[in-house]
């Protein structure tokens, strides 16, 4: 029986299968990250908040800042909740961006993505700058001569290689760089009962003594601490069963960060006496290393100072590992150039994106007054993270319509998303024109790019927003 040659027509399909299989490969990236791996990396973006906040704060609340480090975690924690049952839902690359664009379309998906992306990079660029007051303490104490804008500059080129080499390399180094400080803060902790002077009720006495209205704005501001809770989420689609281990991963690591924070601001202000927190009109920036070195010594200061810079540099790792994926989601949605979803072939890392990043995040450290943009930044996180819990509202309202069903839903929902839109926009009336400045741009740089070029090539379908929009106003009936 003879066997027949395959006519051109067929011979042609199967090479469109094989190349459309090869470009998949080439923009999937893929899953190597288990539980372990995502509270890592979610600690990491989130700890070095510690080592800014403290003094800050107190020089707004005085010592009973640990209690506005657990109102801000209150406020945080319907965010994560409901980014915990989005990402469950959606667990690709993207996080925020991906939920909102989903919810709401395209243009709104713009607007968020690239926000997010700029509030990341800025915040990590703060990050590379951020650690100056440490740095100077190691320099100054062994008497060497190094330029802060050289050392930052180099670790920025550094963690955009490690990037780029893969998410295992920045879990490799994140590991090791959490479990110093987490000892490093548990030995400067437990030393903090045994000084003398040590006064337990002090801290304890000022949290109760202060207004509601410094508590609301001292929380206002240490909540920039707690943004990274979130942050792993835009790395979904790198992470192994994301629907169990994702919002796993997030609510857990609020709850560590949230122990730590308001721990390690309790016992820091019982350890040390007196507004310490200002030297000659000035805020102290190096507040970890000044409760180190007060507690337990000079030179332990010193090695407290160098682990800050460590943690400090390990946040912005994970900063441009997490706001690079915002360009990726975005160039596979068609809202930016395709060039942008592309994966590296034996990396398997969207490169593009991350290179994009690094060069922004450095032009930011040269030309940009990075501490007030910071601001601007916040206030926009603030907005976003409200609209995550509307994303949430909308998602099961419509769900019969568009099928949400995620492995994961939250508690004590409504509630807990209405309490977080109450909770957050109380928070920006106390961020004050900051917070509108920085959402303002956002929206005017993202409607620019979106008519330009997302409008273009994005595919528009009806949205759950646009749904639940009918149904409220009964023009479904």
């Amino acid at each position: 029986m003879a066997i027949s040659k395959p006519n051109s027509t067929v011979i042609s399909k199967l090479d469109s299968i094989v190349e459309k299989g090869t470009d998949t490969i080439k923009k999937t990236l893929k899953r190597s990250l288990g539980l372990a791996g995502v509270v890592i990396i979610s600690l990491s973006a989130m700890l070095p908040g510690i080592f800014v906040t403290p003094t800050f704060a107190a020089d707004i609340m005085g010592p009973g800042i640990w209690l506005a480090f657990i109102v801000a975690a209150a406020v945080v924690l319907p965010a994560a909740i409901s980014k915990a049952e989005l990402s469950s839902g959606m667990p690709s690359s993207g996080g925020s961006y991906v939920y909102l664009e989903r919810t709401y379309g395209p243009m709104i998906g713009t607007i968020s993505g690239l926000g997010l992306w700029a509030s990341f990079l800025l915040k990590s660029g703060f990050a590379l700058i951020g650690f100056s007051a440490y740095f100077i303490a190691v320099t100054t104490y062994f008497d060497i001569q190094m330029r802060m804008m050289v050392l930052s500059m180099s670790a920025l080129v550094l963690i955009t290689i490690v990037n780029i080499l893969g998410v295992k390399k920045v879990k490799a180094i994140q590991t090791p760089v959490l479990f110093i400080t987490l000892a490093m803060l548990a030995i400067t902790c437990v030393a903090a009962f045994f000084v003398d002077g040590f006064d337990g009720g002090r801290p304890f006495r000022a949290a109760f003594d202060t207004d509601l209205w410094t508590l609301a704005e001292t929380s206002a501001f240490v909540f920039v601490a707690y943004a990274g809770v979130t942050k792993v989420a835009a790395i979904g689609g790198e992470v192994k069963d994301p629907e169990k281990n994702l919002p796993a991963g997030m609510l857990l690591s609020l709850l560590i960060a949230t122990i730590l924070y308001s721990a390690i601001a309790y016992l820091m202000m019982a350890a040390i006496p007196g507004e310490w927190w200002k030297v000659d009109g000035k805020v102290v920036e190096d507040p970890i290393y000044v409760f180190a070195k007060e507690v337990v010594g000079t030179e332990f200061g010193i090695v407290a100072a160098i682990i800050s810079v460590l943690a400090m540099i390990s946040m912005a790792l994970a900063g441009i590992l997490a706001s690079s994926r915002f360009l990726y989601a975005m160039g596979q949605d068609k809202l930016l150039p395709p060039a942008l979803e592309r994966v590296h072939e034996k990396y398997e890392t969207p490169h593009w994106p991350i290179i994009v990043t690094g060069v922004a995040m450095g032009l930011a450290i040269f030309f940009v007054p990075l501490k007030d943009v910071v601001k601007l930044a916040s206030g926009f996180k603030i907005m976003i993270f409200i609209m995550i819990n509307t994303c949430v509202i909308i998602l099961r309202q419509t769900s019969d319509r568009h099928g949400w069903d995620p492995s994961y839903k939250g508690i004590f929902y409504p509630f807990m998303q209405i309490w977080g839109i109450v909770a957050g926009l109380f928070l920006i009336y106390f961020i004050g024109d900051k917070a509108f400045i920085g959402a303002s741009a956002a929206i005017a740089a993202g409607l620019v790019t979106y008519f330009l070029y997302g409008k273009r090539h994005a595919q528009i379908s009806k949205t759950p927003f646009q749904s639940f929009r009918e149904s409220m106003t009964g023009r479904n009936k």
